[in-house]
């Protein structure tokens, strides 16, 4: 049985898992949740028009502000065991679980963590480790982000040159790593360094987690073509990390990696995966409404338009296959296996198909796609003056012009396809057991 136990503060909820728990009573409790927990104009414009009508009247700080309540009920990881902040819940009422608070719209804060920095955890960190970084991760109080990507280490990243090297309990850190998704907002990094160049390169690299509120870690923003700051370059100058926050066998940090960049690929071949669903809704579906809606105000490249209706129903076809596959891998997750290879599978179909959605997405919009007021700045130079008052489709348009490349580019995915899923022979590589320290690079 699963018991919801709540306290007299309807704003709080202790969650307790016994063996054995049914579906329908799992339901039961986490609608009575919802009821005392989920502020009463989230619920009633979840219920009337789902997650598109919350974004309407439901304000980021706000969400923001509240989610300690969402962490607390250890909704946001129901699978994950209690001790670590979830609720040990079986997949199969994870899932009943997920499919109720679906119309709220509870996103999970603090994505990188979750699925990038827990899934080497779990499958190479220690016990302490786990009890130490994963409950205030879940909470949202240590907020992560990822250091791998460096100036001459991308999609090669194995040739990566920033280096680890031992003093006493502590590890000294220095190099510089790029494209770093959030760092300045960042608390916490996985990181890779190399701690023995005489290894081949993907050997003698070591898996860290990167304090990144000290001195000697300097981060500085790299702003998108829409004005927006997402990535970053990340310059460390001796930074001083502990053993403890090593996670992994000392050179055997690939394997670690594995894990993260298995997660990455899963989380970015969502729907308006990488932080680009900026048309609402679910991807294709949302170009059914903003269709519609033209229809309804008489513009062109409305609904009744067969072409149009055609086009956007070929994405969303496209968009159910991925969804399925996505599940598949998910499944393997809830069951207790780590993301694997066949997770590059939604990440080589989304990052294009993610592209052509938004790209029909500014279509759709006409004229108002290629001009438009820019307002509320005293500047009229730099790239905000142009973002401000961009349409979100456009903005989205612009943005997943990323999506080939982020979480892994589409060709090194394809690679990983072919070699550990279709088991294709591996691309020779004349180097491959040649020391890291005599291989050419950039």
């Amino acid at each position: 049985m699963i018991a919801l136990p709540f306290s007299d503060d309807l704003n709080h909820a202790e969650l307790a898992m016994h063996p054995g728990a049914a579906i329908d009573e799992a339901i039961q409790s986490v609608r009575q949740w919802i009821e005392q927990s989920v502020p009463l104009e989230w619920r009633e414009a979840g219920q009337s028009g789902g997650a598109s009508a919350i974004r309407k009247i439901r304000k980021f700080a706000d969400y923001e502000a509240w989610y300690p309540t969402f962490a607390r009920s250890g909704l946001a990881v129901a699978t994950w065991p209690l001790v670590y902040g979830g609720l040990d819940l079986a997949p199969d009422v994870a899932r009943a679980v997920e499919a109720e608070l679906a119309p709220y719209n509870l996103g999970r804060l603090n994505p990188l963590g979750l699925n990038l920095a827990a899934p080497a955890l779990f499958a190479h960190g220690t016990e302490q480790q786990r009890l130490r970084f994963l409950p205030p991760m879940v909470r949202n109080e240590e907020v992560w982000c990822q250091l791998f990507s460096e100036p001459g280490a991308g999609s090669d990243l194995a040739s990566l040159a920033t280096r680890a090297e031992r003093d006493g309990d502590d590890w000294l850190l220095t190099g510089q790593k790029v494209w770093s998704t959030w760092a300045h907002l960042s608390d916490f990094g996985v990181l890779l360094a190399r701690t023995d160049p005489d290894q081949p390169k993907r050997q003698g690299i070591t898996y860290f987690l990167v304090d990144l509120r000290q001195p000697g870690v300097e981060v500085r923003a790299l702003r998108h073509i829409t004005g927006e700051i997402d990535f970053n370059e990340t310059f460390l100058n001796e930074v001083r990390v502990p053993d403890f926050n090593r996670v992994g066998d000392i050179g055997k940090g690939w394997a670690v990696a594995n894990a993260t960049l298995s997660g990455e690929r899963q989380m970015v071949s969502g729907s308006g995966s990488g932080g680009v669903d900026r048309i609402g809704g679910s991807g294709a579906e949302s170009l059914i409404a903003l269709a519609k809606a033209n229809d309804a105000t008489g513009s062109a490249n409305g609904w009744g338009d067969p072409i149009v209706r055609q086009s956007i129903m070929r994405l969303l076809s496209e968009e159910r296959i991925r969804g399925w596959t996505n599940q598949r891998v998910r499944a393997g997750l809830k069951a207790g296996r780590s993301p694997g290879p066949e997770s590059s599978i939604g990440k080589v179909h989304q990052g294009s198909l993610n592209q052509r959605v938004q790209l029909l997405a500014t279509e759709l919009l006409g004229s108002a796609a290629v001009a438009w007021e820019a307002s509320g700045l005293t500047s009229n130079h730099g790239p905000e003056r142009y973002a401000s008052g961009l349409p979100r489709e456009v903005k989205g348009m612009l943005r997943s012009r990323a999506n080939t490349i982020e979480g892994g580019t589409t060709e090194v995915n394809k690679n990983i396809l072919g070699e550990r899923v279709l088991g294709l022979p591996r691309e020779p590589d004349p180097w491959n057991s040649t020391p890291w320290r005599d291989v050419p690079r950039s």
